[in-house]
């Protein structure tokens, strides 16, 4: 039916007049294997925030939204909207492709594409550089990630590597990454991004995100609640350390956070509907991120904290779960309402305890003093209150986090 869908329509690209601001760049060198091609433009060591100091603005966002029931029905129309010929590469693992990745190569096939595949198991350097052999050798014109943040985290980097578009196809609502130009890299001693590309277009199927388990809503709903704090070290940069400031991009991030807390009881009722506030939030804050230029709309101190955790103690709690339990604490640094998140994280069945995350009392506290340190070029409330073990302990006992 057409009401379970919906299809939002965006320009690729579009420039607003801005007032003269200094350019902002970060920089870092990670402890990353030497396995990329050095052709290649991925910008592994170097994210630069997008120029205010010329007279316009470059935002890369998705042409074309469409999230709903049986939406990968309408991948055929998708294609021949946005002018897709040729060849097209879909980008998948054995589990996703088996559940949604045949469906999108019969549709295309269906669309008059001809279509290959390739599966991939994790997001380490090797792989992306393994990915993009495969695409030089197959020379698709087109790119679809049909998986969960791994899967499209590895369309993002090899599609903008190999100068193709790609479409992202989600089968989970874990995390933001399902529309934001961002990805994650792994096989370094600590987590960083790349800036890749946003994807052309979004096609976001709730029949088949619903199969997945109800652990990957709870952590997805507990990324986008993390904006809360995110967006406050995002000011607090701005204030003390003269970083650029974006409103729009923040107060987009912060909409989609009040309107996961204000639907927490539609969300946990497992009705379509629910899933689609979900969806939606997601995706809007991936938008925020293009905007932003940066994941600095959506990615705080509460992240911080969660690659810290796994730094200390990996493998126990997902990303968005462990996101949630980082907002409590940062929340509770800024004397902000933490009991909110808390509540709302708790009616969802979301972790709230170092025990329900899987990991102990003094990981928890450990995690919290290091988490300052990880990423130096990224100002937030950690590195501004530079609290020691003791501090940290006692934020995690006050907000309920440890016994």
């Amino acid at each position: 039916m057409p009401s379970h869908r919906r299809t939002m329509q965006a320009p690729r690209a579009v420039s607003i007049k801005e007032q003269a601001t200094p350019q902002i760049t970060w920089n870092f060198q990670p402890n990353f294997p030497k396995v990329l091609n050095p052709r290649k433009q991925i910008n592994v060591c170097k994210l630069t925030v997008v120029s205010l100091a010329l007279d316009y603005h470059y935002m890369q966002l998705p042409r074309e939204v469409i999230v709903g029931k049986g939406t990968l029905r309408r991948i055929p129309e998708v294609t021949k909207r946005l002018g897709l010929k040729g060849k097209a590469l879909v980008l998948s693992d054995a589990i996703c492709y088996n559940i949604a990745g045949k469906t999108v190569s019969d549709f295309l096939a269906k669309s008059g594409l001809s279509v290959d595949f390739l599966l991939v198991k994790t997001m380490t350097a090797k792989d992306v550089s393994d990915i993009e052999n495969q695409i030089e050798k197959l020379n698709p014109q087109v790119l679809f990630g049909v998986g969960g943040g791994t899967i499209i985290d590895a369309a993002k980097v090899s599609s903008k590597s190999q100068n193709i578009p790609f479409i992202s196809v989600p089968t989970t609502v874990s995390h933001d990454g399902i529309a934001s130009p961002l990805a994650s890299i792994k096989g370094s001693d600590k987590p960083y991004s790349v800036l890749a590309q946003a994807p052309m277009a979004i096609i976001a199927d709730t029949e088949v995100i619903s199969r997945a388990p109800w652990r990957f809503v709870i952590s997805g709903c507990g990324d986008v609640i993390a904006k809360l704090t995110a967006v406050k070290d995002w000011k607090l940069a701005h204030l003390e350390q003269n970083e650029y400031y974006g409103e729009y991009a923040a107060s987009l991030a912060l909409m989609s956070a009040k309107l996961v807390i204000a639907n927490a009881k539609l969300i946990v009722s497992h009705k379509d509907e629910g899933l689609r506030v979900l969806l939606e939030a997601l995706i809007s804050c991936g938008v925020a991120m293009s905007i932003a230029g940066s994941s600095r709309p959506c990615s705080g101190s509460e992240h911080l904290f969660s690659h810290a955790l796994d730094m200390v103690n990996s493998h126990h709690a997902m990303h968005g779960e462990q996101c949630g339990v980082g907002s409590i604490l940062t929340a509770y640094l800024y004397g902000a309402n933490w009991q909110r998140i808390r509540k709302t994280l708790k009616s969802i069945g979301a972790p709230t305890t170092a025990k329900e995350l899987g990991v102990g009392d003094v990981d928890v506290v450990k995690a919290l003093e290091l988490a300052g340190r990880i990423r130096p070029e990224r100002y937030t409330i950690l590195q501004k209150l530079n609290l020691d073990l003791e501090a940290c302990e006692k934020t995690a006992r006050a907000t309920g986090i440890i016994d």
